[in-house]
């Protein structure tokens, strides 16, 4: 099973934007977000498309057109991100009922939807702690 990219992929392009108006860019395109994730502009706008939708991105149409951030990013957390991208929980149960007559089959969702329970709200909670000033913050130190 591939891994999800999605959240990766926004914060990336969220953090290009950061530096880009740090440094007097207030609109980046599409075409310029993707050069930087190294990917399909229609990845990148599908991608920024739910960040505008959660109110964290802006995108101004015509002449110097472009996508800016629609807060500080000290103010954007990841768990905002996370919430705009994510269509589906972190953990997902059978597609189809377990066998109800099988000891484990009928206990096993209970069980597990405790720990996912547990997982998905410590993920928050560590998604909530990080902005998007604290990702460019740590990556212009690796560089």
């Amino acid at each position: 099973m591939a891994a999800n990219s999605r959240l990766t992929i926004a914060v990336h392009a969220l953090a290009w934007m950061a530096l880009a108006q740090r440094q007097g860019r207030d609109e980046l395109t599409s075409d310029q977000v993707a050069a930087s994730v190294n990917t399909n502009p229609v990845v990148i706008r599908r991608s920024l498309g739910d960040l505008r939708r959660a109110g964290l991105v802006s995108v101004r149409h015509g002449a110097g057109a472009g996508w800016s951030l629609a807060r500080p990013p000290e103010e954007i957390t990841l768990v905002e991100v996370y919430d705009a991208v994510e269509r589906e929980p972190l953990f997902g149960m059978h597609h189809t009922e377990p066998n109800l007559e099988c000891p484990v089959g009928k206990g096993i969702r209970p069980a597990l939807g405790s720990v996912y329970g547990d997982a998905e709200q410590a993920l928050r909670r560590e998604l909530g702690r990080t902005s998007i000033a604290d990702v460019l913050r740590e990556t212009l130190q690796v560089t």
